[in-house]
């Protein structure tokens, strides 16, 4: 990190931790859940949340499904949004075709128009990171923390229907 305050400022509006900004936190969690498989169930979620607090690094096409994934994982839970995601690997594997089947994800809000929200009240920057490890204080911390991001960032996009 330098003294910059725009470099020491995601473009999510955060402003950077320890390991510098957002894209620094995914990197490290993206490498640490590798080699952890309890820490790896928050995959889904957390990929979901880092696009939707940062959409100009992915392709806006996929969007609406990563917001609708979250919706899905803070009604029914982390269970459940793996359970469909295997569904949908299975579907893929057996030919159904292109494309993302959103029909478990059709009750759900669409991602609003307007551009992204900018501002979150809690991102990836605000990790607890100790020791080496985002699961230094276990598993279940973890996935609180992640599940504050994922609230923070459905909170956020809907704002911007209001």
């Amino acid at each position: 990190m330098t003294n910059d305050p725009i470099a020491n400022q995601c473009d999510c509006g955060a402003t950077a931790g320890p390991l510098g900004v957002c894209v620094d936190y995914y990197h490290a969690i993206l490498a640490e859940e590798q080699n952890d498989p309890q820490m790896y169930r928050w995959h889904l979620p957390v990929v979901c949340a880092y696009l939707l607090q940062h959409p100009s690094r992915t392709n806006q096409k996929y969007l609406d499904g990563q917001f609708r994934q979250l919706q899905l994982y803070l009604d029914k839970g982390l269970d459940t949004l793996l359970r469909v995601a295997v569904r949908q690997v299975a579907r893929n594997k057996h030919g159904a075709g292109p494309g993302y089947d959103m029909a478990p994800l059709a009750v759900y809000e669409p991602l609003p128009l307007g551009g992204s929200p900018g501002r979150f009240r809690a991102t990836f920057c605000g990790m607890p990171f100790r020791d080496g490890s985002f699961v230094s204080d276990g598993h279940a911390a973890y996935g609180r923390h992640i599940e504050a991001i994922a609230e923070a960032t459905v909170e956020s996009w809907m704002s911007v229907r209001s």
